[in-house]
């Protein structure tokens, strides 16, 4: 299988190669220069592959949560690119995306997962995750760190923790202490990707939209 992956969602901009179980990738961090980044780094990953964009079996992105403008740079050059070679695509939560990372990297199990999403509020997740993928155990979510609660985990990941590790409940700081704050990867979403589409959980290109928590937050109390 052959997959590209995607990921604007924090400062990082990054993309990912997945090609029969290899994985390479390139990442830059300049967080208002997606737009112009992205798709020249992946011109030149393919070009590395000697791959044509038509010869890939499907697209993954980072779905979100994150930066509103990231996401929609991620969405949109997937879409463009899946419509022109008509691909599948796959959208993955960059919190999962963290949870896995931490897994590969560490071995840990049950990880729970944190972006910052500013306004005194943080994004989390917390996902179970093995060779087969990253289960969420509790829906991503959008909060103030003061009422974040998790179950027991094996560690945590994403730079999440640290932004807001002085107004977390005690409890979940001494859980989070040891956290991986490295941001989501396109690496870890390829490696994501790969699985869903293998399942034949691939979507048309259309599908391909961001994930705003802030969002779905904002409608709840609307209609509350």
């Amino acid at each position: 299988m052959k997959l590209l992956a995607i990921d604007t969602a924090t400062e990082l901009c990054s993309v990912a190669l997945y090609r029969d179980g290899e994985i390479a990738d390139r990442a830059v961090s300049e967080a208002r220069a997606h737009a112009d980044n992205v798709l020249p780094m992946v011109s030149a990953l393919l070009a590395e592959a000697d791959l044509a964009l038509t010869q890939l079996d499907g697209i993954a992105f980072g779905r979100g949560p994150g930066g509103f403008t990231g996401l929609r740079v991620a969405a949109a050059v997937t879409q463009g690119l899946a419509l022109g070679a008509d691909l599948p695509v796959v959208d993955v939560s960059d919190l999962a995306a963290l949870a896995y990372g931490a897994f590969t990297a560490h071995g840990w199990r049950d990880v729970a997962a944190a972006l910052d999403a500013r306004m005194g509020e943080i994004y989390y997740g917390v996902y179970r995750c093995s060779e087969e993928g990253a289960t969420a155990l509790a829906a991503d979510a959008l909060a103030p760190p003061g009422e974040v609660t998790l179950p027991a985990i094996d560690g945590a990941a994403g730079p999440g923790w640290q932004a807001h590790r002085s107004a977390l409940p005690e409890a979940v700081r001494t859980s989070v202490e040891n956290a991986d704050d490295e941001p989501p990867q396109a690496r870890s979403i390829a490696a994501l990707g790969a699985i869903e589409l293998a399942a034949g959980r691939g979507a048309a290109a259309e599908s391909a939209i961001p994930v705003y928590l802030r969002d779905k937050v904002a409608e709840k109390r609307r209609q509350s």
